[in-house]
């Protein structure tokens, strides 16, 4: 496996690759199981598997945890080789924008897309999202590009942007990976300090769940889903750390807001827990399947 740092030195190696087929997973380190089963995908697809890891500042807002979110280059390195990555693209914020990111060229993504969920409570997040994307697809010039939907909003932002723009990328989704208590894997969850802080995180799924049941029973109403999902799981008063920010539900093509529930409807939460932002997301008749402790697959009860 190749470890490369300089954008020079990537691009040396990319023009010798210039005949293989490039699969590529965009990542801030700190890799986990949800990680890893995007660079499975990427080695079903491509004949070169190129991941970059880098914690991209432009996507934080002022008062996020870019400072102290988690960076654990020899552990994801150790991964990468074990998962036959190729190559692993670790540039730092000099390489990428060496004029400094207030002089560099934004994308800006589409108001409809981003003035909504994730992009109300951080602004600039997904221009910053979309700016940093674009370069390393510039650099990269992969065929596919791997992104999990677990980044629900981000990944309709990337392929919108793919779309606009005549990029020459295929993106290629990947399913939420969660863990045996259903939570889904997320480099943030390493910030989640006690069974108190899990428990409520749990809360994320335990709405979904309840959507999608409320879905089976022959429920369409959009709010009237979301408030009985609401009411009956979360209890006001017996989760004093839980904050939900948002629950909502959007097309699963066009992502705006949808107020009848169909199979084409996408269910989407984020809440504070403590310290600590968490998102998930599913499509409403979609199985949320997890591993049990022996690695089995078993469907998430509510």
């Amino acid at each position: 496996m190749k470890i490369v740092e300089s954008i020079e030195s990537f691009s040396a190696i990319r023009q010798r690759w210039k005949n293989e087929t490039i699969a590529f997973v965009p990542t801030m380190g700190a890799l986990h199981g949800g990680h890893l089963s995007l660079m499975e995908k990427a080695k079903s697809v491509g004949s070169k598997v190129i991941v970059s890891i880098y914690v991209n500042p432009l996507q934080f807002g002022p008062n996020e945890d870019f400072q102290r979110y988690p960076r654990t280059r020899e552990a994801d390195l150790e991964l990468c080789e074990s998962l036959g990555v190729d190559l692993v693209f670790y540039p730092d914020t000099q390489a990428l924008h060496p004029k400094g990111w207030v002089s560099l060229t934004q994308v800006v993504p589409p108001i409809e897309l981003v003035n909504q969920f994730c992009g109300l409570s951080r602004p600039g997040h997904f221009t910053g999202v979309a700016t940093i994307v674009l370069k390393l697809f510039q650099l990269v010039q992969p065929q596919f590009a791997i992104f999990g939907e677990k980044d629900a909003q981000q990944f309709a932002v990337i392929r919108r942007m793919v779309s606009d723009l005549n990029l020459p990328v295929q993106i290629v989704p990947a399913p939420t990976v969660r863990e045996p208590d259903g939570l889904a894997k997320s480099s943030r969850n390493s910030y989640l300090s006690s069974a108190s802080d899990r428990h409520q995180a749990r809360l994320l799924f335990r709405l979904l769940a309840t959507i999608q049941e409320l879905y089976k029973q022959g429920m369409e109403t959009t709010d009237e889903a979301l408030k009985l999902a609401m009411e009956s799981v979360l209890n006001e008063g017996l989760y004093p750390d839980f904050q939900l920010e948002y629950l909502g539900a959007v097309h699963r093509e066009t992502f705006l807001p949808t107020e009848i529930l169909d199979e084409d409807t996408r269910i989407l939460v984020a809440a504070q827990i403590g310290n600590v932002r968490l998102i998930d997301n599913t499509l409403i008749n979609e199985p949320l399947v997890l591993p049990d402790r022996d690695g089995a697959l078993m469907q998430l009860t509510v």
